[in-house]
């Protein structure tokens, strides 16, 4: 008898226990959904009007939608919640598809897709040619396009957001600044 009511409470036991853990973790996914805010990307229009009304660097994001880096970079670094709340605050982000066709101005320049090229020129300025996907340009506040080519995890994005976030760009050597840099990411 003392048997069966232990096999009965060790069955008790497992059915709980497994009906509990899936429980659980929806639970979390929905806590964690609902806690972890969206980076807010931004038009190239909206940046230049933001840019009228506060000085800060513009970020963009350079993607293609072939780019399986590209992807990577969106669903790991874009989505961490210490890139979105950093960026947000101290950046304009731009999304900017490299192959998109529509017509763009900067700086009072109009961009076109590049039929020969098959890119966008406005891709070809921000990477000076050099076109490579993912890449991350910062332009800094009156400054010239600085393109960061290549995946980078939230730790390597930190690195790079804060030293012009910061305003150290132009001010102190990125190597200087990069010995004294301790990540928080």
């Amino acid at each position: 008898m003392q048997t069966l009511k232990l096999s009965v409470l060790f069955c008790w036991l497992i059915v709980f226990s497994c009906a509990e853990k899936p429980a659980l973790k929806a639970e979390k996914k929905s806590f964690d959904k609902n806690t972890a805010e969206k980076l807010k990307w931004m038009s190239l229009d909206e940046a230049t009007a933001g840019l009228k009304k506060e000085k800060r660097p513009v970020l963009i994001d350079l993607y293609t939608d072939w780019c399986g880096w590209c992807k990577a970079m969106d669903k790991k670094t874009y989505n961490n919640k210490d890139v979105t709340a950093y960026v947000q605050q101290k950046f304009y982000p731009v999304k900017f598809d490299a192959e998109g066709h529509k017509s763009i101005t900067w700086n009072g320049r109009t961009f076109d897709f590049n039929q020969r090229h098959k890119t966008h020129d406005f891709a070809i300025y921000l990477t000076n040619g050099n076109l490579s996907y993912p890449t991350t340009v910062i332009i800094p506040v009156d400054g010239e396009p600085q393109a960061i080519p290549g995946f980078l995890a939230p730790n390597e994005f930190e690195l790079i957001a804060k030293y012009f976030g910061e305003g150290k760009y132009g001010k102190v050597s990125f190597d200087e600044y990069q010995k004294s840099f301790k990540s928080q990411w």
